[in-house]
Order: structure tokens, then C-alpha cells, then sequence
């Protein structure tokens, strides 16, 4: 038997967890043990309990209750507080997920009292170091003994760095295992997919019709935060909103944001639409079926891209560049940044040219189970 602690933070986190423990629910409850950390770096009903509730994940055995602190404050209280547990836990294995700053703080933890690191979303690079995310991304797969990608561009970014695919195990911190082992969220979208037709009635309660509307997400720091960013995106809604209904899921900090940085007129302009279908922040069942039943998909998040993909939507990611360079590759997504003559551009060519081929690029649908296997292997190696 090996014992894990799974580090989550952020929504995202406790979503990717999810796939990790169906897993060792289902296949292996007699060989691995699973101890939950919440760092407490998003923590509200709204945006993580509800994910814990619907989703059916283990309540967290920790909680550090960090919270919404400055980059630098809210990574040292989390490597304080993850130290303790790891000290008192004794684990054979820490895992952590992509990329923000609880991610940071596990790695840094962990690998300062030697355990090790098991990366899952190894490998991906935007190639933009001005984004807290790459630096993180970065730092954790440096210290890391098990790096699971969930790409072929991911797994290739890590040889591009000097990491040895022809290592052999026992893995460890200076001699690393890298893996293409295909994406958690997309067995999560598998499995989910069927759960959300039965139980989610955001269609219904929003009166939504299959295939009629524009799903829209903004939350990213880089244009909630920037004036000009968000007012380029805001015109572009307002103008695609002449042609189709959008449906704008309002992040909390975006929320803020437009009543500080729209003037008055526009903010008026934007709320007032019609077709601009403004609704809180949708549960994972909800967006799932969202994501299944819009006709396009615009976002900056990067889940939210891959989540297009899985479910053959075109997406418009406004932002400058994206780690899944593959769905762009495949033409079923084009990044326009905030630019509102590009972000019209794009609705307009594939409402015309909608992308027909989704080859499968992420995975069989059981990375999970796969990740879960070679840390046991490891472990008797």
C-alpha cells in the first residue's frame, strides 16, 4: 500500500482531482491511499465546495485556509502548512496539478524534504515568463520525480529541456520519469458528459436551445485587470451580439473589473443586451453541458479550450498564446488576444468553415488509471 497527498487549490485543481480519485475508488482502493490537501487558495461554496458536493470528490482531509493573498505571502503560508502535513503524513508521493501557485508551494515543500514529486500536466509551456502560471509550471517539473504530460508538445517540451526519456526506474528527483500519458480531463469530460445530461437543467432554467448560442468565458488577470484588453473584448461581444445570442458565465473578478474599468456608457450598453445572456459562475455538470451545447466556444482559460475540443465546439481563445498548441494545429481553434477585429474575424470563419476533424489528440480516455499504475510500479522498483 502507498500513500499519496494530492495538493488542490484552485476550482480547476479539485476538478483534475477527481479523475485521480474515481480511479483509486474504483481500481485501486487495496494499493493506494489518498490524503486530500485544500491550500484554501479559492475556497468558497460557489467556486469549491459545490465541485466537492456534485462531483462526489473526498472532502479534503486538510484545509490550510490560506486565501487570497499576494503571490509571495500565499505560496509561503501554503509551504509552511504543506510541510507540516507532508512531515506528519510521511507520504511515498505528493501529487500535483498544473500550475498555480498551490502547485508551486507543494513542489517547493516537497522536494526540500525529499518526497516525491508527481507532476500531472508536465510539460506545458506557453513560452510567455511575464505569466506567474509558466514560472510555476516550470519550477514544479524541475523538481519533479514522476512528470505526467498530458500532450505530445508537452512530452517533447520536457526532452527540449534536458529531461532524460530514457530513464529507467526506480525514478527519482535527479532521475525523473516523463510520460505521455494522455489528459485526466478528458476522462473527467467522458465520464461527466452523461452525469450532466441527467442532472443539470441550465438549459431549461436559462431557456437556452442546443446549438443557438455563443458560450463566452473571461476570468484571466491579464484581461479582466486591463483596461483596454477588456474593453477591446466587451466591443467585440456587443458587435457579435447583433448576429448571436451569448451566454457569459461572470466570473467574480470580471464581475469587478467592468464596473471599473467600462465608462459608464459601454457598462450600460453591455448589461442592457439582449443577446448577451449574463449568469453566475456554472457549476462543472452545468458547464459541461453548456460547453456540449453551444454552437462556439470563446474563453480565455485553458480548460475551457480543451474542454471545447473534447466536445467538437470551434473555440476563439483570446488571449496571446496557449499551452495546447495542438488544438490550434488542428484549425479547431485560432487565438485572436484581446484584438475585437480578430475575435469578430474568427466568429465569422467558422460560423462559415465550422472545423470538421477532432482527431484524438488527448488520450484514451483512462490517463488516470495510467498514472495511478506507474506509481505503484515505481514504488516496487
Amino acid at each position: 500500500m502507498i500513500k499519496i497527498v494530492t495538493i488542490i487549490g484552485a476550482r480547476p485543481q479539485i476538478i483534475k482531482a477527481a479523475a485521480l480519485s474515481r480511479a483509486i475508488r474504483k481500481h485501486f482502493s487495496d494499493s493506494i491511499t489518498e490524503i486530500v490537501v485544500h491550500t484554501g487558495q479559492h475556497y468558497d461554496d460557489n467556486m469549491s465546495q459545490v465541485f466537492f458536493d456534485e462531483l462526489n470528490i473526498p472532502q479534503p482531509d486538510y484545509n490550510l485556509k490560506v486565501g487570497s493573498l499576494n503571490h509571495g505571502k500565499q505560496t509561503a503560508k501554503m509551504i509552511e502548512g504543506i510541510e507540516d502535513i507532508l512531515l506528519s503524513e510521511k507520504p511515498d508521493y505528493i501529487v500535483l496539478y498544473g500550475d498555480t501557485n498551490s502547485t508551486l508551494a507543494g513542489a517547493i515543500a516537497a522536494s526540500k524534504i525529499h518526497v516525491p514529486i508527481v507532476h500531472i500536466e508536465a510539460g506545458l509551456r506557453s513560452f510567455n515568463k511575464t505569466m506567474p502560471e509558466e514560472i510555476n509550471r516550470i519550477c514544479c517539473d524541475h523538481c519533479s520525480t514522476m512528470l505526467f504530460s498530458p500532450t505530445t508538445t508537452g512530452y517533447n517540451n520536457l526532452v527540449r529541456e534536458g529531461f532524460n526519456p530514457n530513464n529507467q526506474k526506480k525514478f527519482t528527483i535527479d532521475n525523473p520519469g516523463i510520460y505521455h500519458c494522455g489528459d485526466v480531463m478528458y476522462d473527467n469530460s467522458k465520464y461527466f458528459s452523461i452525469i450532466a445530461e441527467q442532472k443539470s437543467e441550465i438549459m431549461k432554467r436559462e431557456n437556452l436551445v442546443g446549438k443557438s448560442f455563443i458560450l463566452c468565458t473571461i476570468h484571466r488577470d491579464s484581461n479582466t485587470d486591463n483596461k483596454m484588453r477588456l474593453v477591446s473584448i466587451i466591443i467585440a461581444l456587443l458587435k457579435l451580439s447583433q448576429h448571436e445570442t451569448i451566454v457569459l458565465p461572470l466570473h467574480p473578478r470580471t464581475e469587478k473589473s467592468l464596473k471599473t474599468n467600462l465608462n459608464k456608457e459601454l457598462y450600460d450598453k453591455f448589461y442592457s443586451c439582449d443577446n448577451i445572456k449574463i449568469i453566475p459562475p456554472a457549476s462543472f455538470l452545468d458547464m459541461i453541458n453548456l460547453e456540449k451545447s453551444a454552437a462556439m466556444i470563446m474563453t480565455d482559460s485553458g480548460g475551457v479550450q480543451k474542454e471545447a475540443y473534447f466536445f467538437n465546439k470551434p473555440c476563439i481563445i483570446m488571449r496571446s498564446e496557449t499551452e495546447w498548441k495542438e488544438i490550434v494545429e488542428t484549425g479547431s481553434a485560432v487565438i485572436v488576444d484581446a484584438n475585437k477585429d480578430r475575435i469578430i474575424s474568427a466568429y465569422h470563419e467558422y460560423n462559415e468553415n465550422p472545423p470538421k476533424h477532432f482527431p484524438s489528440i488527448f488520450g484514451d480516455g483512462h490517463a488516470a488509471e495510467f498514472i495511478c499504475n506507474e506509481m505503484i510500479i515505481n514504488s516496487l522498483s
